[in-house]
């Protein structure tokens, strides 16, 4: 009988001018990115975060710390990648992941095809089981006012 196991993931990124916008390892036409010690890809590290509380492996923290120098501007799509070995070496493969970037602007709706099928690369998923959903906080709190990103991910395990 399989089991199954659920995990949330959540991040925040402060809007800094002169960086690169990345979300989920595809890098959108922006005038500012996300401030971090990696490269900010606020959407990876909420899905990395899912996977990894879904086994119950920590969080992104433990796994690579920001006062470690090998992850300055490190590519968030290897830590994506190291969890999901994590997660299968704990006897578990991903089923689905579903998550929302919470972002005042740009529009993001012409790059959730190229984002879906980059994280379902990465993941090793049909494109079908990831869902990225857009949504702006209508001027409310830090993401409203345009000084921060936001990103929620659950993903579904099962037991191999």
């Amino acid at each position: 009988m399989s089991e199954y196991r659920t995990g949330l993931g959540w991040d925040v990124h402060r809007i800094a001018p002169g960086r690169p916008l990345i979300l989920g390892g595809i890098t959108i036409p922006c005038e500012f990115g996300l401030e971090g010690h990696s490269d900010a890809d606020v959407l990876a590290h909420s899905i990395t975060d899912a996977l990894l509380g879904a086994a119950a492996l920590g969080d992104i923290g433990m796994h690579f710390p920001d006062t470690d120098p090998r992850w300055r501007d490190g590519d968030s799509l290897l830590f994506l990648s190291h969890a999901l070995d994590l997660v299968r070496a704990a006897g578990y493969r991903m089923v689905n992941v579903d998550s929302t970037v919470i972002l005042e602007r740009p529009k993001l709706k012409d790059y959730r095809q190229a984002i879906r099928e980059k994280l379902a690369s990465t993941l090793e998923l049909e494109v079908a089981r990831v869902s990225v959903k857009f949504k702006t906080a209508e001027g409310v709190g830090p993401v409203g006012l345009g000084q921060s990103a936001e990103a929620q991910a659950i993903v579904t395990l099962e037991s191999v």
